[in-house]
């Protein structure tokens, strides 16, 4: 049993299947090659018919928009190559195309590759706006490559006559139809560049079907007019008529009378258009001239020329006060830097070095005689200490002992003070110091605390 959510309704199964239709690049730019039945030419411009051939048939639509381009009448059973996008048409659940460009079967090939070549060049961006030059306006030589005979030339040179008739005509005779006219238009292009004579050229040719006109669609003529270093006028067929040269061209004129037009200026227009500025440079000038008469006159009624002596009235009195100002600063200036010099003069006395030397000599008497004070203090201090210190080291000298009877009993090298009898033996040498000398003595015998102990022999 199937899940609830893989059950689809009716609407959006189409709707699925019209996305995937709509998401192939392939079926949204196809062309489809078959014959005309069910034809229906609706009050509201569109265009409702069938495709088929032996095997299937294919509903389609053209709407209004698109099929007012059609160069023919599509009629049933028409064999025609048509282009457009493969979609669905919801309501019925049922797919078709919508067509945007058909031609008649005939011609549908050579359609189709004008289709190809400017899309090609188109992306290269031959096509660009901004690679286009300018046409002079005021050409000293046009170019004409077309036909030596035919419509074209003669339209072209006799328009060019009667606009602009002292501009000289450099014709270059070429094919226009046939395997051999584009590169007989490429030769032409190119030798126009060469010579260099001319300023601006025009291209093109008379009227035509599709297959006459097809050497303007040839991808070396289009690349020829692109490379070409003097600018191109494209007049090629009639206005409805519009070939790839057209789209490379600088400009593109709608006929060959229409590209001579645009070619050049018309000698009345120059004339009106000469006579014009010749006007307004003369009203210009009489207005300069006015302009500059009004203003001498302005200057010579002016109290400048008139009175000019009250024009230095006021400088001189400025002169005056300004004479008088710099008296006063003057005065200032040097009242200023006299009492500067006084109050310099003042410090500089304060500071002369006889007098700083009798100050020095005040200041090393006084440090001298402080310094002997306290020297004298110090030496007081200093033997009032030794003084004191030596009683306090009579006092506490052995000597002052020793003179009450006592001694002092050193080791035989006088190197310790014995004060102990464990610290000598009987036959043991001592020396005993007394106040007035020593005596080397000989120890026969100790006595420690009332026991007495003799030593041998």
């Amino acid at each position: 049993m199937q899940t609830k959510q893989n059950v689809l309704s009716v609407k959006d199964l189409t709707k699925y299947i019209k996305m995937k239709l709509e998401g192939d690049s392939l079926l949204q730019d196809v062309w489809v090659r078959g014959e005309l039945s069910n034809f229906t030419h609706h009050s509201s411009g569109h265009m409702y018919f069938t495709l088929k051939d032996a095997d299937s048939r294919v509903k389609c639509i053209m709407f209004a928009s698109n099929n007012q381009r059609l160069s023919f009448i599509p009629r049933d059973g028409a064999k025609v190559v048509a282009r457009g996008n493969i979609s669905v048409f919801e309501r019925d659940g049922q797919y078709q195309m919508y067509v945007t460009q058909m031609q008649q079967d005939g011609i549908g090939n050579l359609y189709m590759a004008f289709e190809r070549l400017k899309k090609k060049l188109g992306d290269e961006g031959l096509f660009a706006q901004e690679r286009k030059r300018p046409i002079p306006k005021f050409p000293r030589a046009v170019g004409v490559i077309t036909s030596p005979t035919g419509a074209a030339v003669r339209d072209i040179v006799t328009t060019l006559q009667r606009r602009y008739p002292s501009v000289p005509v450099l014709l270059f005779p070429v094919l226009v139809q046939g395997a051999q006219a584009a590169p007989s238009i490429v030769r032409a292009i190119e030798a126009m560049n060469r010579q260099g004579e001319a300023d601006v050229l025009i291209v093109g040719r008379g009227g035509g079907s599709l297959e006459e006109l097809w050497a303007f669609n040839e991808e070396m003529v289009a690349r020829s007019i692109a490379s070409s270093a003097i600018p191109v006028i494209s007049a090629v067929g009639h206005e409805t008529d519009f070939t790839i040269a057209d789209f490379t061209a600088d400009l593109r004129a709608a006929t060959p009378t229409a590209a001579a037009e645009l070619a050049v200026p018309h000698h009345l227009e120059l004339a009106q258009h000469l006579a014009h500025l010749s006007q307004r440079l003369l009203k210009g000038l009489s207005s300069q001239v006015n302009f500059k008469r009004e203003q001498w006159n302005r200057l010579r009624r002016s109290p400048v020329l008139t009175q000019p002596y009250r024009q230095l009235q006021e400088p001189a009195q400025r002169l005056d006060r300004l004479r008088e100002q710099l008296a006063f600063r003057l005065q200032e200036r040097v009242s200023a830097a006299r009492e500067s010099a006084i109050r310099l003069e003042r410090k500089l006395s304060a500071h002369n070095p006889k007098q700083q030397l009798g100050y020095a000599r005040k200041r090393v008497d006084v440090a001298r005689h402080q310094l002997l004070q306290s020297m004298q203090a110090v030496s007081k201090d200093a033997r009032h200490r030794f003084t004191s210190q030596l009683r306090q080291l009579d006092a506490l000298s052995p000597l002052k002992v020793m003179q009450r009877g006592y001694s002092l009993v050193y080791d035989e090298r006088q190197e310790r003070i014995i004060n102990s009898i464990g610290q000598v033996q009987p036959g043991d040498m001592v020396t005993i110091r007394l106040t007035d000398g020593k005596l080397d003595c000989h120890v026969w015998g100790m006595e420690e605390n009332g026991n007495e102990q003799r030593g041998e022999g």
